[in-house]
């Protein structure tokens, strides 16, 4: 972590950061107003978190990050934006679907190049799995969104796969490309390192059935 991103998180966290707690999140309080809600889950460097906060000021976003120097990064873009739309909590992202986001409570889900975990063995740690989708459409509105990218082959067929069987979500829109045609997202730190390596880019649109 650098000095300016620990700097970040002991100065900028009362701003912009919500911490962790085994109960519902006020999110009227938090952003001061009702809004559509899009939570980022695992947003990196936040990079693109920020950008799409800038881009869209009549909506409130919340981001779930475990490392912390993306965080701290995340923090100081946000600050430099100038942005009050965008929070930031650094816990398990189950946990906090479970725990603290309200059922109904969110507009849009991202979902973007989460770890593919490539090794047959590690296939079940994928976030990607029958109980998440449950949880997840329980955590969206009536219509809610649910995006979902990823530059691994073997894990583009496993979401195929997995949302195929979901009963609780309806494709909207999927995409494979060459970087070139992202799905109302911006192009993320992850995907540019997975176009350096030759691979292609798979996006994914689901309605809340």
């Amino acid at each position: 972590m650098t000095a300016s991103q620990e700097r970040a998180l002991e100065e900028l966290w009362p701003r912009y950061g919500i911490d962790y707690e085994n109960s519902p999140l006020d999110l009227r309080e938090i952003f001061g107003r009702v809004a559509d809600l899009t939570l980022e889950i695992g947003f990196g460097n936040g990079d693109t978190l920020v950008l799409a906060a800038t881009d869209k000021p009549d909506q409130d976003f919340i981001g779930v990050e475990v490392h912390e120097p993306g965080v701290g990064h995340c923090l100081i873009q946000a600050n430099r934006a100038g942005i009050d739309n965008l929070r930031v909590i650094s816990h398990d992202a189950i946990e906090v679907l479970q725990n603290q986001v309200p059922d109904a409570g969110l507009a849009r889900i991202n979902l973007l190049f989460p770890d593919p975990w490539p090794k047959k063995r590690h296939h079940k740690r994928r976030i990607i799995q029958p109980s998440f989708l449950a949880l997840a459409a329980d955590k969206l509105q009536a219509g809610g969104a649910l995006y979902i990218a990823t530059d691994w082959e073997g894990y583009a067929e496993h979401i195929d796969e997995v949302l195929e069987l979901s009963k609780d979500f309806e494709l909207a829109e999927r995409r494979e490309h060459g970087g070139d045609s992202p799905l109302d997202r911006h192009t993320t730190k992850f995907e540019t390192r997975g176009l350096r390596k030759g691979h292609r880019i798979w996006d994914w649109h689901f309605q809340k059935a």
